[in-house]
């Protein structure tokens, strides 16, 4: 089979999924092509080419919706940063693999159609701007939290649950009070999301 950019980014993602982040390397992803290092350079010079590429793979099927007729752009953009979050989330450390790109095209391309959508709805060009930006971050950082390794057994070693709970009782009630049945995590995203573009209703 040829050796391509196309399947090396797609054997790269396919290493992600299988592996992380961490262990997404030139020589890895060379030995499951079946060829040396160097030859991945043709393609791909470096590390952060590698990182940036496999980005674009990420958000390539990010959908950029229109606007539909009598819909707010509240509500679009809310729903634009819903489908941002689940394309990461798609992929081990996707966030983190975003974060890290340099110049992605397609993410240029999800913050010029929300700019542009926002300011054919009457909105200024600088507050288009500070809005899409404040969603962009704020759903990668969320997106980075949520993807975060969890403690295992070793660092839990001496965490004291019943006194966490003693000392910070309304963070445990409004945990309690928040995931009662049916609430999942999907529902936070999108009430933290709708008070950054809402604000507080």
């Amino acid at each position: 089979m040829t050796l391509d950019r196309r399947r090396i980014v797609d054997e790269a993602v396919a290493l992600l999924d299988a592996e992380g982040l961490e262990n997404v390397t030139l020589r890895k992803l060379a030995a499951r092509l079946g060829v040396q290092a160097p030859t991945l350079y043709w393609h791909l010079p470096n590390k952060a080419a590698l990182i940036t590429a496999i980005a674009e793979q990420i958000l390539t099927p990010l959908p950029t919706v229109p606007l539909s007729p009598g819909e707010r752009w509240q509500d679009w953009l809310i729903a634009l940063a819903e489908r941002l979050r689940k394309a990461m989330l798609a992929h081990p450390d996707g966030a983190r693999v975003v974060s890290a790109a340099h110049l992605s095209l397609n993410q240029a391309a999800i913050s010029e159609t929300a700019m542009r959508t926002l300011v054919e709805q009457g909105l200024p060009l600088h507050q288009a701007r500070v809005t899409v930006l404040t969603v962009e971050h704020f759903t990668l950082g969320y997106v980075l939290s949520e993807q975060a390794p969890r403690p295992d057994e070793e660092s839990l070693k001496g965490f004291d649950a019943e006194a966490f709970t003693q000392n910070h009782p309304t963070v445990i009630a409004g945990i309690t009070e928040y995931f009662k049945p049916g609430r999942t995590p999907d529902d936070l995203f999108r009430e933290c999301a709708t008070l950054i573009v809402e604000g507080p209703g």
